[in-house]
């Protein structure tokens, strides 16, 4: 079926302003416009980025369109979408200031350095100037030219001297200006960022050096092995790596599109660097777009130095995407490996612990605890709380003892020690002490100010427990447990409208035994 569409005239809220007359077989390219913008909202932008594709076809002069169509191809890596869209927004001077570093990244790629120097030039006159001196130190070390020049260009401004100092040091590693040791001596002395030692590392391991590699490296998910984090440095591979150490700075609490736009363009200048992957999943996922991040990590190198890391971020991201049996199957893998680590195991165990398996989940922290004599306190707080959960209450009481002796002050150590035992009716003033001095330590924890209170009333103190057990439901309105003792303490007080009226709210998020309980008192 042929469908024919005529638009005019200005719309508001971002939509298509330029006329439309087109013929689509089978569909309009206002839906696919509307279809885009559903995409994009729910985190598929390889989907969204093909609709957007059609749109752009369709207002080839429409910046608004041309804005979301850029975003999307970044994030999904449609390339040519993305230059389609970025010279629309240059023609209309709405292009952000990443732009140029997609055109920069491609003629690395391409050695083109025409097109490098004109992108380079660009930058020089942007907000990311900061990048330039480096890019031109690359760009000169790749001709065969000095680079001191170029990155002397930094001047006194503080972020453009720290990347040329760092980037003075790898492309002295790239030239073989400066052997392995004296460069990890450099890059422990300026504290060089986690990027930039892993880029150093790279050189390295290609030669051959995997010792001092590791030397640079802290994070065990990183193989140093020379065939899996190696990397022949050339013009591509300096400009990906300034741009995804600028990206991994920007992560935490940066601006999204910028830390996809470096994650992207870094992957465009070097497709191997697969820690540019992790960036950009990482930035997808804070954006909640489970699936695009998902998408990232496809390309990552399944025996390369970040293969490791990479499953790790993907038992995440199904986790909280709602496939937790695909989290719980990878996490298994992971534990049951030849290779396998305490991490491993921890993470398989928490896996089984979201699955409601504390049983076999106690297995594995079990294990965690046994392999490591210097095991943190947090570890065998979680072994204790797996087998709380699976109702063996003497070992929990021992392993829980345990986090308490290696954190006595730590208040979710005390606090569940204290709370379980108290449940039990065990040692009721040395549980209250514990639940005390956790509070004392967090006193703005509701979890931990509605145990204390909890705690006085198992204790026969319903007038003391009330004051915190209602604080605690103010500050935590929806939890239902919270809920659930207010209502047993409004009972005790003999509050009985009000109590009624705290089980029904503990019944909005109760799931399961409590469900069932919270349904026996209100019939009763």
């Amino acid at each position: 079926m042929t469908v024919t569409l005529a638009v005019t005239g200005a719309v508001m809220g971002g939509w298509p302003t330029a006329s439309l007359a087109a013929v689509v077989p089978g569909r309009s390219p206002l839906s696919a416009y509307l279809s885009a913008r559903v995409a994009s909202d729910e985190g598929r932008a390889a989907e969204a980025s093909g609709d957007y594709a059609i749109a752009l076809a369709t207002w080839p002069d429409d910046p608004a369109v041309a804005v979301r169509a850029y975003r999307e191809a970044m994030m999904s890596g449609d390339v040519s979408l993305a230059l389609r869209a970025a010279r629309v927004m240059e023609a209309e001077k709405v292009a952000p200031i990443d732009v140029a570093l997609l055109d920069l990244a491609i003629a690395a790629r391409k050695d083109d350095r025409a097109g490098y120097d004109a992108a380079l030039a660009r930058i020089d006159d942007g907000a990311l100037r900061i990048l330039a001196p480096a890019l031109r130190a690359w760009a000169a070390w790749d001709r065969k030219q000095p680079v001191e020049a170029a990155l002397d260009s930094a001047g006194k401004e503080p972020v453009a001297r720290r990347l040329a100092d760092e980037h003075r040091i790898l492309i002295a590693l790239a030239s073989r200006k400066m052997d392995d040791a004296a460069a990890a001596i450099l890059l422990t002395t300026l504290r060089a960022p986690a990027d930039t030692r892993i880029a150093a590392a790279q050189i390295m391991a290609a030669r051959g050096d995997e010792t001092v590699a590791r030397s640079l490296l802290s994070d065990p998910l990183v193989s140093v092995d020379r065939r899996a984090l190696g990397a022949k440095p050339d013009l591509g591979f300096g400009v990906s790596r300034l741009f995804t150490r600028i990206g991994a700075e920007l992560a935490s609490d940066g601006p999204r599109p910028l830390v996809i736009a470096l994650a992207r363009t870094a992957l465009i200048a070097d497709p191997k660097n697969d820690r540019a992957r992790l960036l950009m999943a990482e930035a997808l996922s804070k954006d909640e777009a489970w699936t695009s991040a998902l998408a990232a990590l496809e390309g990552i190198n399944p025996r390369g130095a970040f293969a490791h890391r990479a499953a790790v971020v993907r038992i995440g991201l199904l986790g909280a995407d709602d496939r937790g049996g695909e989290a719980l199957m990878l996490a298994k893998g992971l534990a049951t490996s030849k290779g396998a680590t305490t991490d491993d195991w921890q993470l398989y165990g928490d896996q089984l612990i979201a699955a409601k398996r504390p049983a076999d989940a106690a297995v594995w922290y079990e294990r965690v605890t046994r392999t490591d004599p210097a095991i943190p306190w947090a570890a065998w707080l979680q072994y204790g709380g797996a087998l709380d959960q699976a109702g063996r209450a003497d070992e929990a009481d021992a392993a829980l003892a345990k986090a308490v002796e290696l954190g006595p002050d730590e208040p979710l150590a005390l606090n569940y020690l204290g709370y379980a035992r108290i449940e039990r009716g065990k040692d009721v003033p040395g549980s209250l002490a514990l639940l005390e001095k956790a509070s004392k330590l967090a006193p703005d924890n509701a979890s931990i100010t509605d145990s204390l209170g909890w705690g006085y009333y198992k204790a026969g103190q319903p007038k003391r427990a009330l004051p915190l057990v209602e604080g605690a439901a103010e500050a935590e309105p929806a939890n239902s447990e919270i809920n659930d003792h207010l209502g047993d303490i409004y009972w005790a007080l003999g509050r009985h409208y009000e109590a009624r009226y705290a089980w029904r709210a503990a019944a909005l998020t109760a799931e399961g035994d409590a469900q069932a309980a919270i349904q026996a008192k209100l019939a009763r």
